[in-house]
Formats: C-alpha cells, sequence, structure tokens
C-alpha cells in the first residue's frame, strides 16, 4: 500500500493524475460523502460506533416496541433528512461520470443524493430511505405520503427533545417512543418497513449480481466516504483487489480495505472531490 496523504490540495493531484490512468472507474461511496449535507455518519476515524448500532431486521420484525420505537423516531427524523440536498462531493462524482471515467457508482447511503445530484448510472446497495413497502402484501408508497398519515395518527404526540441522527433517524424521549402510534398497511394492516437493507437482512441479489458486473467490466475501483467496516461494502473491494485492480481510498480515517489499496487518501471530502472536477 502507498503512504496515506493527508494534504487535501495534495491528495487532490493524486486522485487527478490517478484517475487518468484508467478509462472506466467503479465507485462505491459510503456515509462520509453525505455530512456535507447536514447528515450524520455512523463511525469515527478509527471505524467505531459513534452511537448504538442501527436497528436490526429481527428486532424491528420480531419486537413490537422496536417497531414503534423505529417509526417514532422515523417521524421526527424525515423531515430534516428529507430536504437535504447534495453537496459539492455528489456534484463533483456526477460530473466526473458526464466528463471523466467514472462509470458505474455503488452507494452505501440510503438518501438518493447521487440521483439528485445528476449522477445516472447508480447502484443502491441497501436501498432507498424514501419509499416504504408493506412485508405482508408487498404494498408501496412513497415516504412523504406516509408522514401525513402519521401526524393524523398521532394528534397530541410530542417527541421532546431531539437531535438528527443517521439516515432519517432522530433521539427522542424514550417516553415519546412508547407512545407513538406506528403505522401499518392500509390494504392488508401489515408491517410497513422502508425500502432498505437492515443490519442482520440480505442485500437483494439481483442488486449484488449488477454490481459485481459493473465491478468486473472496469479497470480501476474508487472508495470515496466510507469506512468499509460493513461487509455488504467491504467485498467489492476484497473483489477489486483479487482481480488485480488498482484500488483507490479517499475518507477521513481508517477503513478495513485501507492494506488492499494502491492509493490511500486520508482527506477532506467534498474539497478534494470538488478541486477535482474543477
Amino acid at each position: 500500500m502507498s503512504a496515506i496523504v493527508l494534504d487535501t490540495p495534495d491528495a487532490t493531484t493524486q486522485l487527478r493524475d490517478w484517475l487518468a490512468g484508467f478509462q472506466r472507474v467503479f465507485v462505491l461511496t459510503g456515509a462520509g460523502i453525505s455530512t456535507g449535507s447536514g447528515i450524520p455518519d455512523y463511525r469515527d476515524a478509527n471505524g467505531d460506533w459513534k452511537r448504538a448500532a442501527p436497528v436490526t431486521w429481527q428486532a424491528f420484525t420480531g419486537d413490537p416496541a422496536v417497531y414503534r420505537r423505529y417509526w417514532a423516531r422515523s417521524f421526527v427524523g424525515w423531515p430534516k433528512f428529507s430536504v437535504a440536498k447534495p453537496n459539492v462531493a455528489h456534484r463533483a462524482l456526477a460530473v466526473l461520470e458526464q466528463d471523466g471515467p467514472l462509470t458505474t457508482l455503488l452507494t452505501q447511503n440510503v438518501d438518493g443524493l447521487h440521483q439528485r445530484a445528476g449522477s445516472q448510472r447508480v447502484i443502491d446497495l441497501h436501498g432507498r430511505l424514501d419509499q416504504v413497502t408493506c412485508l405482508s402484501c408487498g404494498y408501496f408508497t412513497p415516504r412523504d405520503g406516509l408522514q401525513p398519515r402519521l401526524v393524523a395518527d398521532n394528534p397530541h404526540w410530542y417527541p421532546g427533545d431531539a437531535a438528527m441522527a443517521p439516515d432519517g433517524d432522530a433521539d427522542i424521549a424514550a417516553e415519546a417512543e412508547r407512545a407513538f402510534v406506528p403505522p401499518h398497511c392500509p390494504l392488508c394492516g401489515g408491517m410497513l418497513k422502508p425500502d432498505v437493507v437492515f443490519f442482520g437482512e440480505n442485500v437483494p441479489r439481483a442488486r449484488v449480481q449488477d454490481a459485481q458486473a459493473a465491478l468486473s467490466a472496469s479497470d480501476a475501483m474508487l472508495v470515496v466516504g466510507s469506512s468499509l467496516m460493513v461487509y455488504s461494502g467491504f467485498r467489492f473491494a476484497k473483489m477489486a483487489a483479487d482481480a488485480g485492480l488498482p484500488l483507490a481510498i479517499l475518507n477521513g480515517g481508517t477503513t478495513r480495505a485501507d492494506a488492499l489499496a494502491t492509493l490511500r487518501l486520508d482527506a477532506e471530502i467534498g474539497a478534494t472531490l470538488g478541486a477535482l472536477a474543477r
């Protein structure tokens, strides 16, 4: 592995030179690219959790209290999450797709900001938070359409002091969580779930296969804003390394794939990519 580059202007120069050597670059992005849009991330510079791990699929579907808790916190967090705007890093990747070597963009994020920034070839590895589905009958609805129902079902509910958390979550008082009336499917009464992959849940096979095919057709891989601590993302870096593809990582702090990288940049993501796109 090459030495870690810490200086942002130097990181921009090195990344520009690295990209110039390839025609088809596969990109993977994580939460670190969206912090500039006001969406908190999960891990610190060492790759450790900043807070309790997200709710698991097993707890969400098996414990009514966890189901209620999730939707109470989502009710508070969604309005701010839903108005987040793409930042300079999202826009830079869209420019580099249009005018440069970037081909497929695989994102671990569920915020849809890459598409809103103009990226065309995006695979949402973990799904999208702006869509909701019924686990029983498959009913599908936009998340925005669910919010008025939650308001109507909880007319006098008050969350207390709230703080924004990653991916549309919010920290609220425990007593408020217990008093919340969660949503159910209007067609069959089943459980409603955001169309995202929870911890403990498998990424849909077709989605993984699409990403693997795109990586196989590439001649290099770039990771931006991900610690790669979750295997669903790390496996693509490992696949790239196993195939002999050059791997560059731009991330603030340690990643699980540092030992695999041919170029490792620990620099500010927005400034580095923004300068690169210009």
